[in-house]
């Protein structure tokens, strides 16, 4: 039996906008876009492991909310899930695996080069951001 190891991103939602974070490295990724997180180590849970992500790759606190429905394949062995969050302290700014970050309102998102992963998850995150903005009931960022 084939063990997966789960792989989260985090759509960092202020002020009606996603925060976006260009890669350094490994090499065949820098320079494209993708929501900051990384590895689920053994005996943390996904939501806890994002947190200390966020932590460490962008110096915040940050408090995770929902997650967004599917699981992406990165490679094999690998798969990506990615859960809200929201800023609770700090200033993102790039400090490990990221050389840029930006923030992106709904209808900006082909402003980057996201990684192929990503993407249907910064639709899905951008469509609750415009629905929110937009006043739609039941829709939380």
């Amino acid at each position: 039996m084939t063990t997966v190891r789960v792989v989260v991103g985090g759509a960092v939602c202020e002020g009606g906008r996603l925060l976006a974070a260009r890669r350094s490295a490994p090499p065949a990724l820098a320079g494209r876009w993708e929501l900051p997180g990384g590895k689920v180590e053994d005996g943390e849970t996904p939501e806890r492991a994002l947190e200390r992500e966020l932590r460490e790759e962008l110096g915040v606190e940050t408090e995770i909310g929902d997650r967004i429905p599917g699981e992406w394949v990165l490679r094999p062995g690998y798969v990506l899930q990615v859960w809200t969050a929201r800023l609770v302290s700090g200033a993102p700014r790039p400090l490990q695996d990221h050389d840029e970050l930006r923030w992106l309102r709904p209808g900006e998102e082909e402003q980057v080069d996201w990684l192929d992963q990503d993407r249907p998850a910064v639709a899905e995150a951008m469509r609750r951001l415009a629905a929110t903005a937009a006043g739609i009931p039941g829709v939380r960022r």
